[in-house]
């Protein structure tokens, strides 16, 4: 993956940036989150450049972590109507959530929360 491009630090949570990453060929930009305890996260921000390409690369994301995790409460499928896409996977409590805006022109994208995480974003524990 090379260097990232951009660190942060916050509050003991440390993010890196990275561009040009390719995931199932796809470019994006990769966000990692890490505290003491190591990685706790991780974001895809997919570069789709039109709606069609969009549309598939969401969709096959999507039977992609369907095929390794099973079906989702949280499911809706993706058709040309302008709205917002997304399905969320709890795996032994770590969060998996693919999302797009195709209204807002949100591109897609993958995040990964460790338990951690999710307690330090909500507060909660």
């Amino acid at each position: 993956m090379g260097q990232p491009i951009n660190r942060e630090e916050q509050d003991g949570l440390v993010s890196l940036i990275w561009e040009n990453v390719f995931m199932f060929g796809y470019k994006t930009y990769m966000l990692a989150y890490f505290t003491k305890d190591g990685l706790q996260g991780g974001t895809y921000y997919f570069l789709t450049y039109d709606m069609d390409q969009l549309i598939r690369c969401y969709t096959e994301m999507q039977q992609e972590l369907r095929n390794r995790y099973g079906p989702t409460n949280l499911y809706r499928v993706i058709q040309k109507e302008l709205r917002d896409y997304e399905c969320l996977w709890n795996v032994s409590d770590n969060y998996i959530h693919l999302k797009t805006n195709t209204r807002k022109g949100e591109p897609v994208t993958l995040l990964y929360l460790s338990p951690e995480l999710a307690r330090q974003i909500t507060g909660n524990g």
